[in-house]
């Protein structure tokens, strides 16, 4: 079978990177920006960053906000609604995850209106591409930039759909450390570990392969070396490198997929609306143990390559609660230290996770097989 690897056309990296936006827009022949970005955002002045570079080049936009930490179908349709208004003919997303998965729904459904959102679930069967989509990240974590995934929340049935589809993919993105540097640390902590928790179930995935595992590796490396600082200190270079790790990261987890710690965390998002970094931190060691059955090799190489080379010599075992001890190190060096308890999740919730992890599109991938008695002892042990 033929190796299928689907990349983004093209990206800027570095401080004030956004400063090419212009030059891209008008060489492409767009005339009017549809702007997605979340209202804390813009309090926060960040988005008013890439506003004032438009401005400054005389490019006609309009401002759609109106999104949620975890979007829902009502913010994707919300934006379709607008954007069809507006007549835009390019999408540019300035945000976290959360803002690029939105933007991808909606230039999804602008391009192909004979589908719903909720039909969209899983791997997508799209005729056309997206409505073109410029993405800024303005966290170090989710790389929807690079990806063909994004995540929606179905309120009705509290379920977060994570729908895969290369007709998604951004034809630009916009890496710009600046935009990463006023993150507040409980949200550069958390998307941080959200990269983290991408690089290494990309890493063990079952589709694994030699090209995603160069990505991956790299990816682990660099969080292990530049989270602390990056988080605690504010260090500018620090940030530059998350900002390229957790790209590099969605280079290879887009084309291999994810597992069982992204099942879980979907829920805790759907459910009692955790924040998507938060719950995979809150869940990778545990998860992690639990994979090491099948994964202790793979283990060893990871730890060979951040500091540890004397895991050559120890037994699984050994390598195992070494890996999922330095996980927990590294977070708890930038401050979490939540549980499953601490999202609003009790013992008589476990078997609805349990049975919603099962149904997780991400399921498949993880490299130990695994039945709903296994979710609910895994979401009991991270208690």
């Amino acid at each position: 079978m033929a190796l299928r690897f689907v990349l983004n056309e093209t990206a800027y990296f570095g401080k004030n990177a956004r400063e090419v936006l212009p030059e891209e827009i008008v060489k492409r022949g767009f005339k009017k920006v549809f702007l997605v970005s979340d209202k804390s955002l813009v309090e926060a002045g960040v988005t008013k960053k890439v506003i004032d570079v438009l401005e400054r080049a005389g490019i006609d936009y309009t401002l759609y906000d109106d999104i949620k930490p975890n979007p829902t179908i009502a913010n994707v349709l919300g934006g379709v609604e607008r954007c069809t208004l507006d007549k835009s003919d390019v999408i540019v997303a300035v945000g976290g995850g959360s803002t690029m998965d939105t933007a991808k729904g909606i230039g999804i459904l602008m391009t192909n209106p004979d589908r719903t959102l909720e039909s969209l679930n899983g791997l997508s069967n799209t005729v056309n591409k997206s409505m073109p989509l410029i993405c800024l990240p303005t966290t170090h974590g989710t790389a929807a930039e690079v990806t063909i995934n994004y995540v929606i929340t179905d309120e009705t049935r509290k379920i977060k759909m994570v729908c895969v589809d290369p007709n998604d993919i951004p034809c630009l993105a916009i890496i710009d450390s600046d935009l990463m540097s006023t993150m507040p640390k409980s949200m550069a902590a958390a998307t941080g570990m959200d990269a983290l928790t991408h690089a290494i179930e990309g890493y063990i995935t079952k589709a694994h392969n030699t090209m995603s595992d160069m990505f991956h590796m790299e990816a682990i490396k660099l969080i292990f070396k530049n989270l602390p600082a990056a988080v605690n200190d504010k260090n500018e270079e620090a940030i530059e490198n998350m900002a390229m790790a957790q790209y590099i990261a969605g280079m290879g987890f887009s084309n291999v997929g994810l597992g069982i710690v992204h099942s879980m965390a979907h829920q805790l998002g759907a459910v009692y609306d955790t924040p998507h970094g938060l719950a995979n931190a809150i869940l990778l060691p545990t998860v992690m143990r639990f994979n090491g059955e099948v994964c202790a090799q793979r283990f060893r190489e990871i730890l060979c390559e951040i500091g540890r080379p004397d895991a050559a010599n120890l037994n699984d075992q050994d390598v195992i609660n070494t890996f999922c001890w330095m996980i927990s190190e590294l977070s708890k060096s930038v401050g979490i230290t939540t549980t499953v308890k601490d999202t609003g999740a009790t013992e008589e919730d476990l078997e609805m996770l349990a049975e919603k992890a099962m149904e997780d599109p991400c399921r498949p991938g993880n490299p130990r097989e695994t039945t709903k008695e296994d979710f609910i002892n895994l979401y009991r042990q991270a208690m």
